[in-house]
């Protein structure tokens, strides 16, 4: 089996600017905003089968490594770190194929992932990582809420690797609670104020040197770093010290049949970050904030990378609790464009917001083309459509946040307090949203609309009153 080259660091960012710089051109070439705009809801949705063709999950050699023949116990207290990394080595030099780990319960730190290889669990296998942060040393490249450090390995790693998986019917337990990792939150605003200054200060991220001391920043659970496809099939993941699923810098990307509770701090679902070509769908989300969040670095850090979310297809999911149920932002300096949402259901009285946008003067970072469909909703504690360019920094930074071209159609709602809730800058307004043949049942307060021009509504009944307008206020 041939293995592609996998693409580097320089020539990831470098396709992207360029990518970026042809729909750029190709949007405003000769052709008035209005005028686009007319027929912008049939076009989004063009560009999504191109997207779902490009991205293939990746395939395997039909070998199996057991992880029990090089140490394993699964009797959950025998330290299998060093027998996880021994099968992985072992399955990547017989040329790649599956780690397998059987029933039981098995007791590891950092998991380090290699090329070709596709860490399998069976049913009734579950990895249970420890709380310890030594085991997680060395420092690995990795991020922070958007900001390249160097700092404790996630849970699952992968650096610069090519045809990579996480599948199975087993779980994944980071054993987070209110002792191990959670209780880090409270601590971490010195080491987190230190990392943002430090992107500030254009200190080479492998000068940005964190792990242990009085304030520290948790690692993400799963986190493929400059990888090029990746699948994440059919697990279940419980208690994450923060963000579950974070692939950073990726291409070809596929998240199925996922199930994720956990509602520690910042506990979001799944967060691709400045990749390219991801499919997520058939997940369960149950988390204590955002179900799933793209992103594209923060602030200084962002703009340095300057590497879009791009490409992006979520189809087929539930979204129970959280801060959202798809959400932008709002580490997104580096922008985010053609995104698509079909088919998902979402339900909870603990779940806020279905749409949601989020980003300021500091981040800066340009969101387009997203478009949202077929969706049913039950209740939200907020609202349906939400934006915010007052979000954390709000007006403090010397970027323009943009907001345009959305399109939301078929999209019903039993409950929720608000239907739109919009808050741009009145001198870079939230542009071009329409929103089409939806239903909004037991809308609770009026709409609130800041900085908004060219909200169209066609075909739109919030509690049994039709709505045909265009408003910009």
């Amino acid at each position: 089996m041939s293995v592609p080259r996998h693409v580097s660091r320089r020539r990831f960012l470098a396709q992207s600017a360029a990518a970026g710089a042809m729909l750029a051109g190709t949007r405003v070439a000769g052709i008035p905003l209005g005028a686009w705009w007319e027929g912008a809801e049939d076009d989004l949705w063009r560009a999504a089968g191109p997207i779902l063709a490009r991205i293939a999950p990746p395939e395997f050699p039909a070998r199996d490594v057991d992880v029990t023949a090089h140490g394993a116990r699964g009797d959950g207290a025998t330290d299998a770190t060093s027998a996880f990394a021994a099968a992985i080595d072992a399955c990547r030099g017989a040329g790649g194929g599956r780690v397998v780990v059987p029933e039981g319960r098995f007791l590891t730190g950092a998991i380090r992932l290699r090329s070709n290889v596709n860490l399998h669990l069976a049913d009734g296998a579950t990895i249970a990582f420890h709380p310890e942060a030594a085991r997680y040393l060395p420092l690995v490249l990795t991020r922070f809420e958007g900001v390249e450090l160097m700092n404790y390995s996630p849970f699952i790693y992968a650096l610069d690797e090519t045809n990579v998986a996480i599948t199975g019917r087993g779980t994944l337990d980071g054993q987070a609670d209110a002792q191990h990792w959670w209780i880090w939150r409270a601590g971490q605003a010195a080491a987190r104020n230190r990392l943002v200054q430090m992107a500030v200060d254009a200190v080479p991220p492998e000068r940005r040197v964190f792990g242990d001391g009085p304030s520290r920043l948790r690692p993400n659970f799963i986190q493929p770093y400059l990888c090029h496809n990746v699948l994440i099939e059919d697990l279940t993941i419980v208690n994450s010290p923060m963000w579950e699923v974070h692939p950073v810098l990726c291409t070809n990307v596929t998240v199925r049949g996922v199930t994720i509770r956990s509602h520690g701090p910042n506990n979001d679902g799944c967060d691709p970050e400045s990749c390219r070509d991801v499919l997520i769908e058939k997940c369960t989300f149950d988390t204590g904030d955002d179900c799933i969040a793209l992103k594209s670095g923060r602030n200084e850090d962002g703009c340095r990378l300057h590497t879009p979310i791009e490409n992006v297809v979520i189809r087929d999911c539930d979204m129970r609790d959280g801060h959202g149920g798809v959400v932008i932002g709002s580490e997104i300096s580096g922008g985010a464009r053609n995104i698509f949402a079909e088919k998902c259901r979402m339900d909870s009285p603990h779940l806020d917001r279905v749409l949601r946008f989020k980003n300021n003067a500091a981040r800066g970072g340009v969101i387009e083309r997203v478009a949202m469909r077929d969706v049913t909703v039950g209740e939200v504690a907020e609202a349906i459509v939400a934006a915010d360019f007052f979000y954390e920094e709000g007006r403090n930074g010397a970027f323009k946040p943009v907001l345009r071209d959305v399109d939301v159609r078929n999209v019903t709602s039993r409950k929720s307090r608000y239907a739109f809730l919009l808050r741009g800058f009145e001198e870079s307004p939230i542009a071009n949203v329409r929103v089409s043949d939806c239903t909004f049942d037991g809308v609770q307060s009026p709409d609130v609309l800041e900085g908004v021009r060219d909200l169209v509504l066609a075909n739109v009944k919030i509690n049994g009153r039709r709505r045909d307008e265009r408003v910009s206020r």
